[in-house]
């Protein structure tokens, strides 16, 4: 795909928008307007903090919830020796994060930290009591090892778990649903809700790890094991149950859910992620995803030629990516831009 002509007349063309639809800073009173409220969300474009559980990057989540970040990235395990679901990018064992299990917004900021993914929903919790009317956030979680369901650890007990902590917090699948058979027939029939109708919800993507992908006795990803999970729970009417977005990851040219052998649960993806490179200069026709009212998440948005400091951009650098990718027809762009708050609770018209 041609790039240059069309990228400079988006970063001119989006640049009054960017500024007209740039969130209050962190820690704005909870009543003021979300960011671009008044676009339908899958028509808008954000931006999302890879990793965002890190300590070295917030030090607690609330940190990065009120940062106005689109996309908050976790790492979760479930295998080995470890109980429950931990949370840390390297250690399957124990956890390694900025999560403290608050029961309230007055103990965020004052517990210990390392929690596992039960702490860090609590984490939300809080932080969305104390922020009613919230952005709409997308909580990207990466299965490093995938489900373990004969450790108690499948997508029923993913979806309990979510459920049991969050409760009408999450816009589900089967609000997206409702009224048809799939996701698919649902988002090319009326698209997603406005962002103002979302807002005060978490959005969750799931995506399968990368020990999962390295491991030749892993058949069932994480990604077909959850779409074939929706797939029947709509066939037993239970479709409510489902607290989680599969996503298909990886850039592709054409329709990646191709890959899918089985062509049943090819419909209930209307997620996809992948390298913003790979959508930049592989010749992927990104326009297909936006048409259909698909959400299309790049990450490493700073490696896209010219390639951008990953963690440390300029303001005007980083912006200029957002608008080059947001004309790429991107819903969320992904980095390490945690020192730009600025950038992060930015949102633009998509495409």
């Amino acid at each position: 795909m041609r790039t240059s002509v069309r990228a400079g007349a988006a970063v001119a063309g989006l640049a009054l928008a960017v500024g007209a639809l740039t969130a209050a800073p962190a820690g704005a009173a909870a009543a003021a307007a979300p960011a671009g409220a008044d676009l339908p969300y899958a028509r808008s474009t954000g931006v999302g903090v890879h990793n965002a559980y890190e300590k070295t990057k917030y030090t607690y989540l609330a940190d990065a919830l009120d940062s106005g970040a689109a996309l908050l990235e976790l790492d979760v395990w479930t295998n080995f020796f470890g109980s429950s679901w931990r949370v840390s990018h390297s250690n399957p064992i124990g956890n390694d994060n900025n999560c403290e299990n608050a029961a309230t917004a007055a103990q965020l900021r004052t517990r210990p930290r390392n929690q596992n993914l039960a702490g860090c929903l609590s984490d939300l919790r809080a932080w969305h009591d104390a922020h009613p009317g919230h952005r709409p956030i997308v909580i990207k979680m990466e299965l490093k090892d995938g489900f373990a369901s004969n450790l108690g650890r499948g997508p029923a007990q993913l979806d309990a778990l979510i459920t049991g902590k969050l409760g009408d917090a999450v816009y589900r699948p089967g609000q997206l649903a409702a009224g048809h058979p799939t996701l698919d027939a649902a988002v090319q029939a009326r698209g997603w809700p406005a962002r103002s109708a979302l807002a005060g919800k978490f959005v969750f993507e799931l995506i399968p790890g990368t020990v999962e992908q390295g491991n030749p006795s892993d058949t069932l990803w994480t990604d077909r094991e959850y779409a074939q999970y929706l797939r029947d729970l709509a066939a037993a009417g239970r479709l409510g149950e489902a607290a989680v977005f599969p996503s298909v990851l990886g850039a592709a040219a054409g329709d990646p859910r191709t890959r899918y052998a089985d062509a049943s649960i090819r419909p209930w993806f209307v997620l996809f992620d992948g390298d913003a490179n790979a959508y930049v200069t592989q010749g992927i026709d990104t326009a297909w995803y936006d048409q259909r009212h698909y959400l299309l998440i790049t990450t490493s948005a700073n490696g896209v030629a010219p390639a951008i400091d990953g963690t440390n951009p300029t303001e005007a650098q980083a912006r200029d990516r957002l608008a080059l990718l947001a004309a790429r027809h991107a819903s969320i762009i992904t980095a390490d831009w945690y020192p730009l708050p600025s950038v992060l609770s930015t949102v633009v018209p998509r495409g």
